[in-house]
């Protein structure tokens, strides 16, 4: 009680008591409200004072934003395999870990990729055109690999014309428990840049109306999707929703298969640009979306 009162006394200037400011919050109270907050905020945060940028170093505070497989994940960074990489690796501090997951992370030989989405630090996955399996990919007359900067893979496969449309792809990944959307990447359409403007040419674009696309997602432990639509946005990149899974445990990989087909050979079909696969945490979704009727 004394204490309190000469605290406050030595806190009165000229009859006015001088109020605390977050300045004078402690640093283990400043973490405490790091927790509650996404990872983006709490580097906002750690320009306000010394109190908060202290905080938002903490191995605590990060620890509770990373996947709970962080070290899975950490084990296809660079040389993480290596002596010299889990040396490193284990040097690293969690916001260290964090800012490391959250840019790509490549795999597979470069085809595919994954990285923690930065607000949530949910895992996301894409899988480019060359690790899928296409239907002619290898004949001239039906596909060609056409460099772009619209793709993070920088190429994408492009379907000139064919009869028999089929892509299919897998992963096998530990994915941290939760509910995952996986969509095929696609766009009508041959996109270039001209005098610094981006054109897309629509002339080989057919077939498309005649019959829905299907497509088709099932894991290893028994989940399936099964779903259709017509492709009909030329021009633009759209995600097409092919379904949901939930992966609930870390410590068994889950097997993913997938495809999208068009099949009918009665009429051909082209014009068409196949860029990647990409897994979302459900909710989660960067560009136009379209869902496919089941």
């Amino acid at each position: 009680m004394g204490a309190g009162v000469s605290d406050l006394a030595a806190g009165m200037e000229a009859g006015r008591v001088v109020g605390a400011g977050l300045g004078d919050l402690p640093e283990l109270c400043a973490a405490e409200v790091l927790l509650h907050l996404d990872a983006p905020d709490i580097c906002r945060l750690a320009r306000l004072n010394p109190a908060f940028r202290g905080a938002a170093a903490a191995d605590f505070v990060w620890e509770a934003k990373l996947p709970e497989n962080y070290g899975y994940l950490l084990g296809f960074v660079d040389g993480a395999k290596d002596g010299e990489g889990r040396g490193r690796r284990s040097m690293m501090g969690k916001k260290e870990v964090y800012a490391r997951l959250a840019k790509a992370v490549p795999f597979d030989g470069g085809n595919k990729e994954f990285w923690l989405e930065k607000s949530k630090g949910g895992v996301c996955i894409a899988l480019s055109s060359k690790s899928l399996v296409i239907t002619g990919i290898d004949d001239r007359r039906y596909w060609a690999h056409m460099p772009t900067t619209e793709s993070r893979f920088h190429s994408v496969a492009y379907l000139q014309q064919i009869w028999w449309f089929e892509v299919v792809g897998d992963l096998e990944f530990c994915f941290p428990p939760g509910t995952y959307s996986l969509y095929f990447r696609l766009h009508l359409g041959k996109a270039s840049t001209r005098f610094g403007r981006r054109v897309c040419s629509s002339e080989q674009i057919h077939g498309w109306d005649r019959k829905p696309v299907r497509f088709q997602l099932s894991t290893s432990d028994g989940q399936h999707a099964l779903s259709q639509c017509y492709l009909d946005e030329p021009g633009s990149w759209v995600l097409y929703h092919v379904g949901d899974f939930v992966a609930s445990s870390t410590e068994q990989p889950m097997k993913l298969k997938f495809s999208l087909a068009q099949i009918d050979c009665t009429h051909t079909k082209g014009g068409l640009c196949v860029d990647s696969v990409v897994i979302y945490p459900k909710g989660f979704q960067q560009e136009k979306v379209i869902s496919s009727q089941k």
